[in-house]
């Protein structure tokens, strides 16, 4: 993932995900249930993708890989900013953006997956 249609492709891809444009006309947000797993800033040159992750997760990330940093105006525990720019594998990419789609998924009640047909 490097750019936006990379980043938009790949949350198209995962269930019950959507595209929002709630706080400017700049801020590309994905959200599952209503509720954000990701965010960018669709201008940002190097792109930077914001996601949710556990506590303990961040700390190790944001120690191992200088392009992963506390969330961008966000909760730094349990957000992290990923600047694109080919420094962390895509592997690792993948994973922390299905991991936020998963955390927030695990958040909504039965009924609201029953509701995304994701139960």
């Amino acid at each position: 993932m490097r750019s936006i249609a990379d980043v938009r492709a790949a949350c198209a891809a995962l269930p019950g995900s959507c595209e929002t444009f709630p706080f400017d006309a700049t801020t590309l947000v994905f959200k599952v249930g209503g509720k954000m797993y990701a965010l960018t800033d669709i201008t940002g040159d190097p792109v930077t993708l914001s996601l949710k992750v556990r506590p303990e997760r961040g700390d190790d990330l944001r120690a191992g890989y200088p392009a992963i940093v506390p969330g961008y105006h966000l909760n730094k525990r349990h957000w992290v900013t990923v600047t694109l720019d080919g420094t962390v594998p895509e592997a690792l990419l993948h994973d922390l953006l299905t991991g936020s789609h998963a955390l927030v998924l695990s958040s909504l009640t039965r009924a609201q997956r029953a509701e995304l047909g994701l139960v």
